[in-house]
């Protein structure tokens, strides 16, 4: 990418007996030449017509630049192609290839109306920031954060992309619930410490659902892993059931979410649900028989030995009726490793118990997965501003970054090698193409290089974005 030519000159190692020198004087070129796919990705979606709905922006249309949609689009490509910080786009806003996807009608910039734009087709950091700032109830007056997004609307656009996924009601669908930490960076609003984490930081909330996400919600971390989850949860339901209201839908979490007010909600509203459930001395006394027996067998093996227990527990205070509890009696070389879940899935539906622990059960180890791809390849822990709205619009933008690649990673590489890479490597791989960019009157050239090593693939996944429908078709 480039953004002032320079004539200043870099000077490298001699190359046998020439000199090698570098000049940042390559013309309007890209390092992110791919990422006009996620072009035909997000027009399927239509994605960031959507988006921009759920903000009101009080700005005067005609002293406006920048459309809030070239914003947003802006900004969550940016993290969708790496570029974590605000800080980033003083640099992108040189960017022509970045401009092609965010719909500017002038992506060379020659067209500005200040001189010193002239050449600059995208907004800087300063623009970007009134997206995160704008307070309801003041954005209306203020003189620069006139942008207000409604996370109500967000939040439904995250379960309504879900839906739209699928061309038929699924049968059966796992609501993946999961908490995690977010480090602070500061002396953030809702930053309290966490002795588990062993740190200050966020404790949000994530919901998803093969992949899909439902619900990604920061919270302060003062609050049990489980607070709120069935508000998050009832919305998320409702939505669902308006649209396939014989799906049956079960919850699936760690120890952290087995409470009383969660599995009382499901059982009033015929939702399932498989948890698991923390270990305590009653437990470990009811599978004392089968655990000796896997302790017998590993000391005679060498090898892990485990079996599997069925029976009803209720704790002494805090649970309102007896459940169904299955244990993984297991013995480990280096010792006990006993296990438990707690579920009112009934038999029918789940086929042996060893079947329910190790398939059912333990798939939810994908869910977090998902969440490392949200924090590590998109940065949904960048949360440094000092209010907590605006880190939550941040959470937002880095889903919305994951939705559209999982959105290319489902539609473009269904049946390749490709289909279960995670963002990063997708982002290597499709995303990172060195492109030099050409405007003529008729058409954007975009000349890619030559030694791109995944040509064939490229090719393939943009014919099958191509067959699906547009809801978005381009002007």
């Amino acid at each position: 990418m480039s953004a002032h030519c320079t004539s200043s000159k870099l000077e490298f190692a001699r190359f046998f007996n020439r000199q090698v020198t570098a000049r940042f004087d390559g013309g309007r070129m890209s390092s992110d030449g791919g990422a006009i796919v996620l072009r035909e990705v997000e027009q399927t979606l239509n994605l960031f017509e959507r988006l921009t709905q759920c903000f009101t922006d009080y700005r005067n249309p005609r002293r406006c630049e920048h459309r809030t949609w070239e914003l947003l689009a802006q900004r969550i490509y940016g993290i969708a192609l790496g570029y974590e910080d605000l800080n980033d786009h003083d640099q992108l806003r040189f960017d022509s290839v970045l401009a092609l996807l965010c719909d500017k009608p002038d992506v060379l910039g020659s067209q500005r109306k200040r001189r010193h734009d002239v050449g600059v087709p995208l907004a800087g950091s300063s623009t970007l920031n009134r997206l995160e700032l704008g307070v309801p109830g003041q954005a209306a007056g203020h003189r620069y954060k006139k942008i207000v997004g409604d996370e109500a609307a967000m939040d439904h656009l995250l379960v309504e992309i879900f839906l739209e996924s699928h061309d038929e009601a699924p049968e059966q669908i796992w609501l993946d619930l999961d908490a995690t930490d977010d480090l602070a960076h500061g002396h953030q609003e809702g930053i309290f410490y966490h002795g588990y984490y062993d740190g200050y930081c966020y404790l949000p909330l994530y919901i998803f659902c093969d992949g899909h996400l439902l619900c990604a919600r920061l919270r302060p971390s003062r609050i049990d892993a489980c607070a709120g989850a069935d508000e998050e949860l009832a919305r998320i339901v409702a939505q669902i059931r308006q649209t396939w209201p014989d799906t049956r839908i079960v919850l699936r979490a760690d120890s952290g979410f087995c409470r009383q007010h969660l599995m009382r909600w499901c059982e009033q509203n015929g939702v399932y649900y498989l948890f698991g459930l923390a270990r305590n001395r009653r437990l470990q006394r009811r599978i004392s028989k089968p655990l000796a027996k896997s302790r017998r067998r590993c000391r005679y093996s060498g090898q892990p030995a485990r079996r599997f227990v069925q029976f009803h527990y209720r704790t002494r205070r805090s649970w309102s009726c007896a459940r169904q509890v299955i244990a993984k009696a297991e013995v480990l070389p280096k010792g006990d490793n006993p296990r438990f879940v707690v579920t009112n899935l009934p038999r029918t539906m789940t086929g042996s118990i060893q079947h329910l622990y190790e398939q059912l059960y333990c798939a939810r180890g994908d869910a977090e997965n998902r969440i490392k791809e949200q924090q590590l390849c998109l940065f949904a822990d960048r949360t440094s501003t000092s209010l907590m709205r605006a880190n939550q619009l941040r959470l937002y933008f880095s889903s919305f970054a994951y939705v559209l690649l999982h959105a290319f990673r489902r539609l473009a590489l269904r049946g390749s090698r490709h289909e279960k890479a995670q963002c990063s490597t997708l982002r290597v791989r499709f995303l990172k193409i060195a492109t030099r960019i050409q405007v003529t009157t008729r058409r954007v050239w975009l000349s890619m290089s030559e030694s791109y090593p995944w040509q064939h693939d490229f090719e393939v996944a943009l014919q099958q974005l191509r067959t699906l429908p547009c809801r978005s078709p381009p002007a």
